[in-house]
């Protein structure tokens, strides 16, 4: 099975209750709650295309690159990934990150990962695109940042 298009989404959360309730809300946010989320490595396939974000039917099973971050009261939180394609279009990396960062931070983080990826296969990449999302847990309450590039099914 080879993609052919996917998008890119991010959702931020809190709650009161449990972290798996900021979890499920943070996917709301993101527009993926409805899936059956199953993390895939780091490769874009070479004739992928990105498109706008896209309803997927409830229940599919839905291949994602995530980066995900969950926190508890009073913390900072940040979850992102970054992509990018090698100079010829023959593929594209994935870096996913998450700490207890800020953005800029988160970014730089980024941008050394998928950097040290294309070396690693002794590839150039063009421009680096970055999701993410920080949210800084209120007390009393647990939090949830996710960020992830989907492939639609």
């Amino acid at each position: 099975m080879i993609p052919k298009e996917f998008f890119v989404t991010s959702g931020e959360a809190i709650s009161p209750i449990s972290q798996l309730n900021a979890f499920d809300r943070a996917l709301k946010n993101a527009g993926i709650e409805q899936c059956n989320l199953v993390p895939v490595s780091s490769i874009l396939p070479p004739t992928c295309k990105e498109r706008e974000w896209k309803k997927i039917p409830a229940g599919s099973i839905t291949h994602t690159v995530i980066a995900r971050l969950d926190g508890k009261g009073e913390t900072m939180i940040a979850a992102g990934i970054a992509w990018a394609w090698e100079r010829n279009m023959k593929y594209g990396l994935v870096a996913e990150a998450n700490g207890h960062m800020d953005k800029k931070t988160l970014e730089e983080t980024l941008e050394w990962k998928i950097k040290e990826m294309a070396k690693t296969r002794e590839i150039e990449i063009d421009k680096i695109s970055y999701r993410t999302e920080v949210l800084r847990v209120p007390i009393e309450n647990y939090g949830c940042v996710i960020a992830a590039l989907v492939y639609v099914p």
